[in-house]
């Protein structure tokens, strides 16, 4: 499997539907009582919070991947070729 990069709102987003969707199974469970309107603001509360992170975590590696391409892109003296071949795509 190849990697990917972590996303910490997908992450925190999947958390609070999870807990939405244990909370309407302790109810039909009869394990509690869960009024029908419980859960929306729960599930906004969630989304909105993934949302910000989201924002959060896209904004900092934008500022990241622009610091490191501004310090690596200079000038260079190197006119030899690549150290490896190219990748062939399948």
């Amino acid at each position: 499997m190849l990697r990917h990069e972590f996303q910490p709102g997908k992450l925190i987003a999947g958390i609070f539907v999870t807990i939405a969707g244990i909370t309407y199974v302790g109810d039909a469970g009869g394990a509690w009582e869960t009024p029908w309107f419980a859960l929306f603001p729960l599930l906004m509360f969630g989304l909105a919070l993934a949302g910000v992170v989201a924002l959060l975590t896209g904004a900092i590696r934008r500022r990241t991947r622009a610091r490191r391409s501004a310090t690596s892109t200079g000038p260079t003296t190197d006119t030899a070729a690549p150290s490896r071949p190219p990748e062939i795509p399948n």
